[in-house]
């Protein structure tokens, strides 16, 4: 005769196994996003507010990402050209 406390429910083990991947791999994935580096979004409504190309204060003409010395300027100045 089997000891009931002996015994083990092979289908059992595998959920709870899985569940905790599942749980270990959300956390992980959270963690991740919460500690990225953000980097700054390009606004085209400053090129219209300013009535210039992106590419007047972008490195990329396009616009985003790296600013030029113009574009580094801008925004030390509070995101304007006026003084």
């Amino acid at each position: 005769m089997r000891d009931a406390g002996m015994t083990s429910n092979p289908t059992r083990t595998m959920i709870a196994g899985g569940l905790g991947a599942l749980a270990v791999g959300i956390f992980v994935a959270a963690a991740a996003i919460v500690v990225a580096p953000q980097h700054a979004t390009a606004l085209p409504a400053y090129a219209q507010k300013e009535g210039k190309a992106c590419g007047y204060c972008h490195v990329n003409p396009a616009g985003g990402g790296e600013r030029n010395a113009t574009g580094k300027k801008y925004e030390a100045n509070g995101h304007t050209f006026k003084k």
